[in-house]
């Protein structure tokens, strides 16, 4: 209970020994007051809401898809293909340990950027990765591979990928931990969704999203509740962003999620003030 519910309590009793108002006006507004403060009101937990009074048909404009630009401990999947599997077996690591679980299959047999920034292939060596986007990097790679080890008749065919899309969400959520996700985007719904979605004391109008840079760190506060949110450059997700939900005043509190559970919190408040008007009168 904080010193809000303190403070009100105390004016409750000194209100009380004046005798300004009677005991039962003074309970119901004591209850009334309560139970509008604790409770979480509907507004807080719908998602995407149109709060500019605008047309719920109206579009909205996302926010153009920035490129994610590798870093270091990336995992890649790469595959070199051409018309002739022989010529390109070389290139391609046998997964002997391949499992069911795609993940952690990757992690032991993909390329991994290490501290100096490189991936290492066979064949071909040290390739700089890190500041490179995904495309970029196949683009490299088909380029040294033509120049050095096939004619253009070869149809050389090189797919990279990242191995999964990593992200951490830690606080209110449902699930909490590091997810990894097989598609080539995720918005923040759709991390939170995986996630089990925001807990009923979970503040959806400031969910933090830490991301990890080539020149530093950012953090930045998103308002879920707001449809304007799919504008912000933070809806869509990075590959090793970091999601934090913040609980809301009500679970520090203790006074109730539901109408329920604070009248509960109202009844057990006027005992606490009965029982302290009893001891203050002997």
């Amino acid at each position: 209970m904080n010193g809000d519910i303190f403070e009100l309590l105390n004016e409750t009793l000194y209100l009380l020994q004046k005798n300004k108002m009677s005991k039962s006006v003074l309970y119901i507004l004591l209850g009334i007051s309560l139970f509008f403060t604790s409770c979480i009101p509907i507004k807080d937990l719908v998602y995407l809401q149109n709060k500019n009074g605008t047309e719920a048909s109206a579009p909205i404009t996302e926010v153009m898809l920035k490129p994610y630009h590798l870093q270091v401990n990336d995992v890649l999947s790469i595959t070199i293909k051409a018309d002739d599997p022989k010529l390109t077996s070389i290139f391609n690591p046998t997964n002997k340990g391949e499992t069911d679980n795609v993940g952690s299959s990757l992690y032991f047999s993909g390329y991994t950027v290490d501290d100096h920034g490189n991936i290492r292939i066979p064949v071909l060596g040290d390739i700089s990765a890190i500041g490179y986007t995904v495309d970029e990097l196949r683009m490299k790679i088909e380029k040294q591979l033509l120049d050095e080890y096939f004619k253009k008749e070869a149809n050389i065919f090189v797919i990279v990928r990242l191995a999964g899309f990593k992200y951490t969400i830690n606080g209110e959520v449902g699930s909490v931990g590091t997810k990894f996700l097989f598609q080539d985007h995720v918005n923040i719904m759709e991390a939170i969704a995986n996630s089990g979605d925001i807990t009923i004391t979970g503040d959806r109008k400031a969910v933090t999203i830490i991301r990890q840079l080539p020149t530093g760190t950012e953090m930045h506060d998103i308002d879920l509740t707001d449809i304007n949110v799919m504008q912000s450059p933070y809806y869509n997700l990075q590959p090793n962003d970091y999601i934090y939900v913040k609980p809301l005043k009500q679970k520090t509190w203790g006074t109730g999620k539901t109408g329920i559970e604070s009248l509960s919190t109202i009844i057990t408040l006027i005992s606490l003030v009965t029982t302290a008007l009893v001891l203050l009168t002997l």
